[in-house]
C-alpha cells in the first residue's frame, strides 16, 4: 500500500465529489482545480465535458483518452405527500446493491440526506415486503427514500422529479484491503486519476493527446459521443473498469486487460497491438478478454462512426457497479502503459 498512497488518496478524493450522470458539478469544479494546479490547458465543453490539451510536436494529429466522470445512482419520480420519495434507477443501478441506508439527494439549492428503504422485516404475508424475504428480488419500484421532511421543505431545497440521487457521503469513504481499494463509483474515479496521472506525466508527445473527463458516459456515452464528433482524432482509448467474472478468463491482481469485443462491437485490432506493444516493451502486465453487457465511450463512438480506431484499457475489478474492489497497481499499471504509448507514437 505505501507505494500506492499517492494514486489511493487521489481516487479517495474524487470519489467524495458526487457526480451522478447530468449533475456531475462537484467533480468538474475538482478537476478543474487539480489540472490548473498542473498548469495544464483545460476547458469545460458544451457537452459538460472536461477536456485537458496536452499539445503534440506534429499538431495536425490527435488521439484522445477518456475516463468518464459520471457515476450511476437513482432519479426521482415521485414525491409523496408524506415526504417519502420514489426513484428510478440512473444508469445500471439496483437497489439491493446499496442496500437501506443513507442517500444524497442533490437539489436544485442544497442537498439532503434521506434512507434508502425497503421496509420492516417482522411481518406476515399481508405485508409486500414478506415476498423479498422469500421469494421477489427488491425492485425500484418497491423501495423509496424517506426524508421525514415535508413536500415544502424538499421543494424549497430544489427536490424534485429529475432529481439526482447517489450513496451518501460518508458511505463512499474507500477503504484498503491490503494493495486493493474498496469503494462505490471506482468505475469511474479511478479512471479519473489515471487521466490526472497522465496529464501530470506528459510533457511533448509526437502527437496532441486530449484528456476527456467525459459526461453522461452512463446513459449512452453523450460526452463522448458530442467531443468525438467534432474532434479529428486518428484513435481513440477508453479507460474503464473490467467485471471480475467466471466466464471471462480475467485474473484480479496488478495486471490492466485490454478489450477485443464488448457488447457494443469489435475493437481495433491494429490499435490493440500497439498498446499490447507498449505494455510488452516495457515489461508491463496486461490481460487479454471479450466480454458482453457492457459498453465504453470508445466502442460507442466507434459504432456511431466517429472515429476509425478504438481501445478499450480497463482494471479488473470486483463487484462492478456496486462496492467494487480493484487492485491499486491495476490502475497504476494503466497510466504506465498509455504513457508509453503516447510517447511511443
Amino acid at each position: 500500500m505505501p507505494h500506492h498512497t499517492l494514486l489511493f488518496q487521489c481516487i479517495a478524493d474524487l470519489v467524495l465529489c458526487h457526480s451522478p450522470s447530468g449533475a456531475e458539478t462537484e467533480i468538474n469544479h475538482r478537476l478543474i482545480e487539480l489540472l490548473t494546479d498542473l498548469g495544464v490547458e483545460h476547458w469545460q465543453d458544451e457537452a459538460d465535458n472536461i477536456i485537458a490539451k496536452i499539445p503534440g510536436q506534429d499538431e495536425s494529429r490527435a488521439i484522445a483518452i477518456t475516463g468518464h466522470k459520471d457515476e450511476i445512482g437513482m432519479i426521482v419520480k415521485t414525491i409523496y405527500t408524506d415526504g417519502r420519495v420514489a426513484v428510478r434507477n440512473l444508469g445500471g443501478a439496483y437497489p439491493w446493491v446499496y442496500g437501506e441506508g443513507v442517500v444524497d439527494l442533490i437539489g436544485d439549492y442544497h442537498t439532503i440526506s434521506g434512507i434508502l428503504s425497503f421496509g420492516s422485516r417482522h411481518v406476515s404475508h399481508e405485508s409486500p415486503q414478506k415476498a423479498q424475504q422469500e421469494t421477489k428480488p427488491i425492485r425500484w419500484e418497491t423501495a423509496w427514500i424517506e426524508t421525514k421532511r415535508s413536500p415544502q421543505e424538499l421543494a424549497a431545497a430544489g427536490i424534485r422529479p429529475g432529481t439526482r440521487v447517489v450513496v451518501g457521503k460518508h458511505r463512499k469513504q474507500p477503504f484498503a484491503l491490503g494493495d486493493y481499494i474498496a469503494s462505490y463509483t471506482l468505475d469511474n474515479k479511478a479512471s479519473l486519476a489515471i487521466l490526472l496521472t497522465l496529464a501530470e506525466r506528459l510533457t511533448t508527445p509526437p502527437v496532441t493527446v486530449y484528456l476527456v473527463a467525459s459526461a453522461k458516459e452512463e446513459v449512452g456515452a453523450l460526452g463522448a459521443l458530442y467531443f468525438t464528433q467534432r474532434q479529428r482524432l486518428d484513435a481513440l482509448i477508453a479507460l474503464e473498469i473490467c467485471p471480475l467474472a467466471a466466464e471471462y478468463p480475467i485474473q484480479a491482481g496488478d495486471a490492466p486487460v485490454l478489450l477485443s469485443q464488448d457488447g457494443y462491437g469489435l475493437y481495433d485490432e491494429g490499435l490493440n497491438w500497439e498498446l499490447r506493444r507498449a505494455a510488452t516493451q516495457h515489461n508491463l502486465p496486461i490481460q487479454l478478454a471479450t466480454i458482453s453487457g457492457f459498453g465504453s465511450d470508445a466502442s460507442i463512438a466507434m459504432k456511431f462512426g466517429h472515429v476509425a480506431r478504438a481501445a478499450c484499457l480497463s482494471f479488473p475489478t470486483h463487484n462492478t457497479h456496486g462496492y467494487e474492489i480493484a487492485h491499486l497497481g491495476a490502475i497504476a499499471h494503466c497510466a504506465d502503459i498509455l504513457e508509453h504509448y503516447c510517447n511511443d507514437l
